[in-house]
């Protein structure tokens, strides 16, 4: 017996749902049922509970997506399961497609260095609070960087912060005797031993991480290697990733070359040569670069934010970890698993056409102005009139808001969103902010209660109360 679903709407959305239902051709049976009002969204949980007198023998009763209210109140009252669906009616082939729920992202197995470049011009009491927004956004190990003739006399106190409040700390310098201060205060490991340094992990027990004697030297890297490996001590090994025109494709060589030398080293891949000195959003090149590391069995990343573009460069190697081992796991490509690195663009942008929009236009009956986006432009239509346009400033002369501060504030911002979102190809939702994936950290929304009035709302309130 197929299951039959409730689908409770509004007069707006009741035929464009009837009709993306009919498409679906879906292996339910169900019942569209419109509660006799205009905006579906507006539905709260008395209303339902008021209005919905016949659940017509439905298995599940299926939301749109923005309801705004109790589902277990509901759920409890008609002894039925009440649900969201998907924000979009034209989510819901996709909402019911899905073979498998969301992929959780709380596997991985890349330990992230985050390296804070300027640590001796920084006291303790700063470095730790700089560990703290790291750690936040998926840092492991905080790596402490210092050039050889840098005055550091915080060290020690820096260490011992940060291990009192738990972390793992590097210490990055070339600098032999500072190195070996470092891990006698407690540092975990050493960064950049060669084969001129090797002695010092010989001396302490921090992990040391090696690297070429010189640039491309993968011989005095071997020779490290195998010592360290005939004294069954811990290590990480680092080939060195060069940027890009400074042989950027001979150091993913040195990187394939390694693994397959030797199947079971610890590996760190360096991927702030490529963020900081390319001028291109982060997170893709974070994707490729944890993307290598994750088919090479690179367990390790060394990361930095120092230019401005790559303030979030921890974040997305967080998220992209995450993906890549989902990915990894299941056998599959990294795709559609989640949509946190996919900051400018989406996948699918548009939910609706211009015909569409335009049949909505004819059930309008009050002035409220709606914004929708497609791929053509900007749509901003009410009662009284239905415009198209891709510029914000087109839509002046058919708002009618001069007189209206309040209103016209918030349809500039609304229609300064929509013009972004067509022109990047982003989902525009009204009242809503533009999502830019792990990028912009958002609050989820409660969505057992409406919004609160915004603050054009509540201006325009106080001024009746004030003049009454």
């Amino acid at each position: 017996m197929q299951e039959h679903l409730l689908f409770l709407t509004g007069k707006l959305a009741k035929h464009s749902l009837e009709k993306v239902l009919a498409e679906m051709k879906p292996e339910f049976d169900y019942t569209v049922h419109e509660l006799g009002l205009t905006v579906a969204a507006l539905m709260n949980t008395k209303l339902i509970m008021r209005r919905l007198t016949d659940t017509f023998g439905a298995d599940r009763v299926i939301l749109p997506g923005r309801f705004r209210g109790d589902l277990d109140a509901l759920t409890e009252h008609f002894k039925i399961p009440f649900e969201r669906g998907p924000e979009e009616l034209k989510d819901l082939p996709s909402f019911f497609g899905k073979e498998k729920k969301k992929t959780p992202l709380d596997r991985y197995d890349i330990r992230i260095f985050g390296e804070i470049v300027e640590a001796p011009d920084l006291q303790p009491e700063a470095i730790l609070a700089r560990a703290e927004a790291y750690r936040k956004d998926g840092a492991d190990v905080i790596d402490l960087g210092f050039f050889p003739d840098s005055v550091f006399p915080q060290l020690a106190d820096s260490i011992a912060l940060l291990k009192e409040n738990g972390f793992e700390v590097s210490a990055d310098t070339h600098d032999p005797q500072a190195l070996l201060k470092a891990a006698r205060w407690g540092a975990d490991y050493l960064m950049s031993l060669t084969e001129a340094t090797l002695h010092l992990s010989d001396e302490v027990d921090a992990v040391p991480i090696l690297v070429p004697t010189t640039p491309g030297d993968m011989k005095s890297l071997y020779r490290c290697i195998d010592r360290l490996l005939e004294k069954n001590r811990a290590f990480i090994v680092d080939p060195v990733m060069d940027p890009i025109h400074c042989g950027f494709t001979e150091s993913i060589i040195r990187y394939h070359q390694l693994r397959r030398d030797y199947p079971n080293v610890e590996i760190l891949m360096g991927i702030g040569n490529l963020t900081e000195l390319t001028h291109a959003d982060t997170s893709g090149i974070n994707a490729i670069l944890l993307g290598i590391a994750s088919e090479l069995g690179v367990h390790n990343v060394l990361t930095t934010q120092v230019s401005k573009h790559c303030r979030s460069v921890i974040r997305e190697a967080d998220l992209a970890r995450r993906i890549l081992f989902a990915a990894r796991e299941e056998k599959t490509m990294p795709a559609n698993i989640d949509e946190g690195l996919m900051m400018l663009h989406e996948r699918k942008p548009f939910p609706y056409d211009d015909k569409e929009i335009t049949e909505w236009t004819r059930q309008i009956k009050d002035p409220g102005v709606r914004i929708q986006v497609t791929e053509s432009g900007i749509h901003a239509y009410n009662r009284d009139f239905h415009k198209l346009a891709t510029d914000p400033f087109d839509f002046y002369n058919d708002l009618n808001v001069a007189d209206d501060g309040g209103h016209a504030f918030y349809l500039g911002v609304e229609l300064g969103r929509a013009q972004i979102a067509w022109q990047l190809g982003k989902r525009y939702n009204q009242d809503e902010e533009l999502l830019w994936g792990c990028v912009v950290e958002r609050e989820q929304d409660d969505l057992t209660r409406f919004k609160e009035s915004g603050p054009t709302i509540k201006k325009k309130h106080r001024s009746k109360t004030d003049k009454s």
